[in-house]
Formats: structure tokens, sequence, C-alpha cells
């Protein structure tokens, strides 16, 4: 039997977004025999909400604020399997998608890290199914930040997940850096995982998307020689004076 930690993050903060989660678990457990393999899952739920504990995973709720990196590290390193596959909430898993991708690292030995496809953004990148392992380190394209697995004996060569990056960019570092080391990526095209599309993040206001984004963006431009870091340190300190508030008498 072949074992694999996997591990979600749920922001499960209305009765749909939790049902979200369950449904992505659902097909995750029917998605294989599980005589082959067994899915180790993890759910991270950092919604402020009653607890609730999602069947045939590890519930662990998080009072801190959320950072998709450092969950996804504290996913990694409770885990002990061999392989790892890092997951947003909002998946659809079809049958034999894991198998799909465990038999390209069989067969491609100098492959470490996958995405499987979704069917709908893959198709408007010119990317179909069945057509091979598209090696590459272009986001949305061959890294799919959705659905991110990989062996895990890589993590002796990249290290863990750099938690700076609490949500966006996320997927670009983790590009960056397999590239940086030059470990293998592919999407592998008949392996397949739909993504709903942020359906967690749509429920934020605008406001709250862009103040998500920016820091990371600039974060990002800084870390991987786009930006100078003084560029960098002068967009946080004028974020800390704005962000500062007015004394009262």
């Amino acid at each position: 039997m072949q074992l694999i930690d996997l591990i979600i993050l749920s922001n499960a903060k209305t009765p749909e977004l939790r049902e979200l989660t369950c449904k992505a678990i659902e097909s995750l457990l029917a998605s294989e025999d599980g005589n082959q393999i067994r899915f180790m899952i993890q759910v991270y739920e950092s919604a402020k909400t009653e607890s609730y504990h999602y069947p045939y995973c590890e519930t662990i709720f998080t009072n801190r604020p959320f950072n998709y990196n450092r969950l996804m590290n504290a996913g990694i390193k409770k885990g002990k399997a061999p392989f790892v596959c890092l997951c947003n909430n909002d998946l659809i898993f079809h049958p034999g998608w894991a198998s799909k991708i465990l038999e390209a690292f069989r067969k491609y030995t100098d492959l470490e890290s996958a995405s499987p496809l979704c069917e709908i953004n893959h198709r408007e990148r010119g990317i179909l199914t069945n057509t091979g392992i598209h090696i590459g380190y272009e986001v949305r394209k061959h890294v799919a930040g959705w659905c991110l697995f990989f062996k895990r004996s890589m993590l002796e060569k990249t290290g863990l997940l750099d938690e700076r990056f609490k949500f966006w960019f996320a997927d670009n570092d983790y590009a960056k850096t397999l590239e940086k080391h030059q470990i293998l990526h592919g999407l592998v095209s008949d392996s397949q995982v739909d993504h709903l599309e942020s359906q967690t993040l749509k429920t934020k206001t605008q406001k709250e998307q862009l103040l998500l984004t920016t820091d990371e963006r600039f974060l990002y431009e800084c870390k991987w020689g786009k930006r100078s870091y003084f560029s960098y340190l002068n967009f946080k300190r004028k974020q800390f004076f704005k962000n500062l508030k007015p004394q009262t008498a």
C-alpha cells in the first residue's frame, strides 16, 4: 500500500464553504482503491466557528492568523509518508488521479514534483487531457498551486516552504525554488483534479484581496531579484505608518 500525506486548508466560515471542503474530501476518498493507496488526510480549519471534525481526516483548528505556507509546513512536518500533496479545499478529485502521478514518478525517476490537470484551467492554456507530461515551471500552466504533489525526499534540497508568503505568490515561490534547485516538475495530463477557482477567497472584499496580494508581490519581487531589498523595506515602512491609528485623548 502506498501512503500519501495530503494536507487541505479550509476556512469554512459559512455552511456553503464547509460543504465545499466536505465534497473535496468525499471525491478524494472515492478517487482511489483504499487497498492500494491510503491518504493520510490533515485538514487545517481556520474559520472562527464551532468546532467541526471532518470525516476520515485529522482536523486541526488554528487560532493564529491565516498563513498558507505556515499551515502547510505544519502538515508536512506532522506527516511521515514518502509522498506529500498540498491542496486547496475547492477541488474535485477524479478517479485514479494519484495513481497516475505515482506512475509518472516511477516511469521518470528524475521527476520529483507534479501537479494534476484541471480541465477548464488547462484547456484555456492549450493543454488537453492525455497529452503526456508537460515539464516546466510556469504557474497555472505546469505548477498548479491548488494541488502540488511531491516526493518527501525533495525537501532535503529545498527545505520547507517560505512562511513569509502567507497566501499569494506562494505557488510562484514554489516554482522558482524548484527551478533554482533544478528539480523537475511536470503537469501530469492524465491525472485530473478540477479546481473550483478560489471559492473561499471570493467571500473576501476587494480591499481584503488587495491587501493579501500587494505585500506578497513586493516580497516575491525582492526575493527573486526583480526589486531591491531597500525598495521592499520602504514599502513596509509606508504600510506601517499608514496603519498607525491616531492616539485619542
